[in-house]
């Protein structure tokens, strides 16, 4: 089993950083992802621009975690993956969320940027399921994942979301601030696949296994885009759905990167969505239209996250 108090510290995630995580969020030593010991939550909400197999029409019940053991310069949620903005909670208070969740109509559970969290969910899904939950548990991550964390999951998690971000490592490192991210996300991929098997949709439309990996299209970057899509395709097939997005925004620190600071051009768009359909793909989405604003950015004030009381 996997811990994140144990002598060697947390190795929860591929940076294994080995720090000690206390329940408190100014820990002495602070983690690489920046996370404490509490789950530390930035918005509770029923999201209705996921994918339409995870939103359906009462939207998905999604829990955006604060902090992320990845530094992209282009975030969109850096608010909360670099910034911190949350607020700690026990896990007995996360298993009421994930109740609240329930009983909003949520199709789903989505747990947005987790893995730095996973103990803290576990106990929460146990403590919520011995009070009537059942919500299928999607896991949206950003692919920096470790395969024994992945395992520790088994039982809990019905349906992953991970992204897929880069094919060449050398971006990952530009762009994310990580070593070797493709080497590790595919890794962790067929770990997940493993889990939980090929993408299944029901006769409601909404999704009950399997993965949607996710890969947002940078600018100049189309090749890398066909890249990943190439090995998704060797595989998996259709095995799993793949969900292409157009909305990249030059936001946060990317004007650090003046090849990237500038939207996406609709034709680099169009390459990367006319080579899925050149493999094969038929388990796919794309985004039409102008996705690439702000409007489609949560905003992270804390709502449901704590007790009314609190």
């Amino acid at each position: 089993m996997l811990e994140i108090h144990q002598e060697t510290g947390c190795r929860l995630c591929p940076r294994k950083c080995g720090v000690l995580r206390e329940g408190i969020v100014t820990a002495p030593k602070r983690a690489l992802c920046r996370a404490s010991g509490k789950a530390e939550v930035a918005l509770v909400s029923l999201h209705r621009w996921e994918e339409p197999c995870i939103s359906g029409s009462q939207g998905a019940g999604t829990v955006f975690f604060s902090h992320c053991n990845l530094r992209c310069c282009f975030c969109q949620n850096h608010e909360i993956s670099a910034e911190g903005s949350g607020f700690a909670v026990t896990d007995e208070r996360l298993a009421e969320i994930f109740l609240e969740q329930q009983s909003r109509g949520a199709t789903c559970l989505e747990l947005v940027t987790p893995t730095h969290y996973v103990e803290n969910i576990i106990r929460a899904i146990d403590i919520a399921r011995s009070r009537g939950f059942s919500l299928r548990v999607a896991y949206n991550t950003n692919g920096y994942d470790l395969p024994e964390t992945i395992g520790r999951l088994r039982g809990y998690v019905d349906m992953y979301m991970p992204d897929l971000k880069y094919f060449d490592s050398r971006y990952g490192e530009r762009y994310s601030g990580v070593p070797h991210y493709f080497e590790t996300a595919s890794v962790a991929i067929r770990a997940m696949f493993d889990a939980v098997g090929r993408y299944r949709v029901g006769e409601d439309g909404l999704m009950r296994s399997g993965l949607i990996v996710r890969h947002l299209v940078l600018p100049g970057l189309w090749r890398d885009s066909c890249r990943c899509l190439d090995w998704l395709w060797e595989n998996f097939g259709n095995d799993v759905c793949v969900s292409l997005m157009n909305q990249y925004m030059p936001l946060y620190k990317a004007s650090r990167h003046p090849e990237i600071n500038r939207k996406l051009f609709t034709l680099e768009y169009q390459k990367v969505v006319r080579h899925a359909e050149s493999l094969g793909y038929r388990n796919c989405f794309i985004q039409i239209g102008e996705t690439a604003e702000s409007k489609f950015i949560p905003v992270f004030d804390g709502t449901n996250v704590l007790r009314a009381s609190d």
